[in-house]
């Protein structure tokens, strides 16, 4: 069993959540968490965006798809059994709680921080210029109340436009806590479709980065 949903991001006929003043991106992640807390008793949920054809979007105006699944697929299970492990073996410390502390030590992948998150270009990043959102407070679950990250997420895709000229094509996911992890935290990815994958990401799952995290990093803080 499972739900899909379709969740119109705003009322104005635009294609990428940049286009959107704040307060509009806001207001289209609090409606993905009423969404997401509606199907509260789905296995796993997982929110996503695609923007423009060349990531997959089958809509021209912006908009988000909601996936309630009736199963946790096998790359969420690992990411909650690390969890898991990484908290018994630190006598109950958050995984990406400290991660993000340690890369804002660094500053080195670091792009923006404001009063609700953090947003860096992750270590080991799949694609050129990706990013990653997590709140400044680790909390398990996205729909929960707190805070959303939403000015930071709007600052991480206007600074992606200003560097490109124009929105990338991309694909936008929200992580959020699955059935039976007694330790997680949310997290928001963003991956731009700038680069093809081809037989070694497809056949060997290694994935072939061209701009390291830290270049990304330094030329999203310039934008």
């Amino acid at each position: 069993e499972g739900a899909h949903e379709v969740i119109v991001n705003a009322p104005d006929p635009v294609v990428a959540l940049s286009d959107l003043a704040p307060e509009q991106l806001a207001a289209a992640m609090e409606a993905w968490r009423a969404r997401m807390r509606a199907h509260a008793g789905a296995a796993c949920r997982h929110l996503i965006v695609n923007e423009r054809p060349e990531a997959g979007a089958s809509l021209p105006h912006t908009h988000a798809q909601l996936y309630a699944l009736g199963f946790v697929p096998a790359a969420i299970a690992r990411e909650r059994e690390r969890f898991s492990a990484y908290a018994v073996r630190t006598m109950g410390s958050n995984l990406l709680g400290d991660l993000v502390q340690e890369e804002v030590r660094r500053r080195a992948r670091i792009v923006a921080i404001d009063d609700e998150a953090v947003l860096m270009a992750p270590w080991a990043s799949q694609v050129p210029f990706q990013l990653m959102l997590a709140p400044r407070r680790t909390a398990a679950r996205f729909e929960d109340d707190g805070p959303l990250g939403a000015g930071l997420l709007h600052d991480g895709l206007s600074r992606l436009r200003r560097l490109f000229g124009a929105s990338p094509p991309l694909n936008l996911w929200v992580r959020t806590a699955p059935q039976g992890a007694e330790q997680f935290c949310w997290r928001i990815d963003v991956l731009p479709r700038l680069v093809h994958r081809a037989g070694l990401e497809l056949g060997a799952g290694v994935q072939l980065c061209t701009v390291a995290p830290e270049d990304a990093a330094a030329q999203l803080q310039e934008a």
